[in-house]
């Protein structure tokens, strides 16, 4: 099996295994439904795909083998590809085209004529990020990012507007935040003196407040690994304890990994003090 994927919002495992169809049908199942998606080896496979819940108190107990790419997936499909790249190698390694948008369309026709939220999102203890979404997935991209609370400011008519605005509010307010950055609020508290202040230049339409339940009382150690007792996931990190200390795992640095059942032997850094 290969972790090929992640469910950043509920907080999930995509897993892709080899079966019996071979790299020429999974070109060729490809072309039938309109994608020109490429597998340039012939070892190459494509298999379903496997949903694995990481839900509170989940026992994970996969070992890390090899990296390579994830390749790609369709219509509910893994398709492998066995380029060393981790996760993507560069034919699979796709940015979507929206994300880059400052208000110029970079497609052929635009299609971005749904409603779209602009909003305000503050991550412990005091990180601020402006951004833009369809209206109707605001709470869902809210927690695909773990914001710990935000603010809906203006909701317009298309994207391209919502770009636009968002880029002028990017002059003060950054458009993005790090993981590693995120990772070091776990477990604290926004400031909320901050938050106010920042709002107070604004007329929110919504105010979000997040709680993810991970109950923290010391700084997460930084690991890669799927092994543990889900404590709670917070947009893409993982949260697991293991082996008495608390670990926090960038998912994204999990795609690519081949994994067997069995927990690996390897020995991991123990956890941090408790907060100052």
């Amino acid at each position: 099996m290969q972790i090929v994927g992640y469910d950043a919002a509920d907080g999930g495992l995509l897993l892709g295994g080899a079966d019996s169809r071979t790299a020429d049908a999974a070109v060729d199942a490809a072309a039938d439904d309109g994608n020109d998606t490429t597998v340039d080896d012939a070892s190459d496979t494509t298999s379903e795909i496997t949903y694995r819940a990481i839900d509170p108190g989940t026992e994970l107990d996969y070992s890390l083998g090899d990296r390579h790419c994830a390749g790609t997936i369709h219509d509910d499909s893994h398709i492998a590809c066995s380029n060393p790249t981790a996760p993507y190698c560069p034919d699979h390694d796709s940015t979507w085209v929206c994300a880059r948008c400052t208000g110029t369309c970079l497609k052929d026709e635009m299609d971005c004529y749904d409603d779209h939220a602009i909003y305000l999102a503050a991550f412990a203890p005091a990180t601020f990020k402006v951004g833009v979404t369809k209206e109707w997935r605001l709470d869902t991209r809210l927690r695909e990012q773990g914001a710990d609370r935000a603010a809906h400011i203006a909701t317009v008519a298309n994207g391209r507007i919502a770009r636009e605005r968002e880029a002028e509010i990017a002059r003060e307010i950054p458009d993005r935040v790090r993981v590693p950055t995120k990772r070091a609020g776990l477990g604290r508290r926004v400031d909320t003196d901050a938050w106010e202040d920042l709002l107070a230049d604004f007329e929110p339409i919504e105010r979000f407040d997040f709680e993810y339940g991970l109950d923290l009382d010391s700084q997460p150690v930084a690991e890669t690994v799927a092994a543990g007792t889900v404590r709670g996931t917070k947009g893409r990190l993982l949260i697991v304890d293991r082996g008495g200390s608390t670990y926090a795992v960038d998912m994204r640095e999990l795609v690519g990994y081949d994994v067997t059942e069995g927990r690996e032997s390897r020995e991991l850094q123990s956890s941090l003090g408790s907060f100052e």
